[in-house]
């Protein structure tokens, strides 16, 4: 027997100026028999913008209530219904809600389409100055100190452009977390109020974003930072692998496995690794006028 079900529909929203919405997203709104909002209050500001008014039913569809209102809106696209589904600004799913509703729609075998809209991923990207022929999207880092440098250290030798989210207030810190994990000197753009009255890109080495950023910064932040040098194992001077293995121990390894996996990514003798760290450590004993203080 023929089985009829309805289609969700992803949509996307401004990011910030109004006049960048899809010409379908008004089309959508108005037809849609349920509108699934991230935040209905910003769903309402929206449709005054574009000079429309909501037809179908409307849900708030945010993390809180995420699992529980999914199984709800599956069961009404199985009825028929078209879904659509906003959040408050860019495309749903990424790093918003809609990815649990898009895996349950898929395993039912209801159709899923999108309204192409803005992403802050993209823009920033094609801002920043960086390399975008490859590039991977991190997110939001872990909010702990010691969460984030370790997941900085899972992508430190990743050769592709990074991109990721961050909160304004966080933001220093997580620059400088980077400089020490990736590098002081590694290139980066800081995209903030894209799109808006306040939009700023600011470019330049890790570091020198991490001491900007620690004034204080407002708005939507992106950050992207640009991908890892393509060195050979020639090229890790004895700093950069004492470097290496300081990351490794914060983020909780032994000194070590540390070592020895440094070692490995470097193609060298975990004793070469080894003597490095040692010398620096009596480097670091002599004094602060002879020592780097890198271990």
């Amino acid at each position: 027997m023929f089985r009829v079900t309805g289609t969700l529909v992803l949509a996307g929203t401004p990011i910030g100026d109004i006049a960048d919405a899809p010409p379908r997203l008004a089309t959508e709104l108005q037809s849609a028999d349920i509108v699934a909002a991230e935040d209905t209050r910003r769903l309402r500001g929206l449709t005054r913008a574009l000079g429309i008014h909501t037809t179908g039913r409307v849900v708030s569809y945010f993390e809180g209530n995420e699992s529980a209102r999914t199984p709800e809106l599956v069961e009404a696209l199985a009825g028929g219904a078209r879904v659509l589904l906003v959040t408050d600004a860019g495309m749903p799913s990424v790093s918003d809600p809609g990815y649990r509703l898009v895996a349950a729609a898929v395993e039912q075998d209801i159709k899923v389409t999108a309204v192409p809209g803005p992403s802050a991923v993209l823009t920033a990207l094609a801002l920043s100055g960086l390399p975008v022929d490859r590039f991977c999207f991190e997110g939001f880092l872990p909010r702990k100190a010691g969460e984030r440098l370790g997941r900085l250290r899972e992508v430190a030798d990743e050769r592709r452009t990074l991109v990721y989210f961050e909160a304004p207030h966080r933001l220093d810190d997580t620059l400088a977390a980077m400089a020490e994990v990736f590098g002081a000197e590694r290139r980066a753009a800081v995209c903030r109020e894209l799109t808006k009255t306040y939009e700023e890109v600011k470019r330049g080495p890790l570091a020198e974003l991490a001491a900007w950023a620690a004034e204080g910064v407002r708005g939507e932040i992106t950050v992207v930072v640009e991908g890892a040098p393509e060195t050979g194992p020639a090229e890790l001077d004895a700093e950069e692998l004492v470097r290496r293995v300081r990351v490794r121990e914060e983020a909780g390894e032994r000194r070590k496995e540390a070592i020895a996996a440094v070692a490995a990514e470097a193609g060298l003798p975990k004793r070469e690794v080894f003597d490095a760290v040692v010398a620096a450590k009596n480097a670091d004993a002599s004094g602060p006028a002879k020592g780097k203080g890198l271990i």
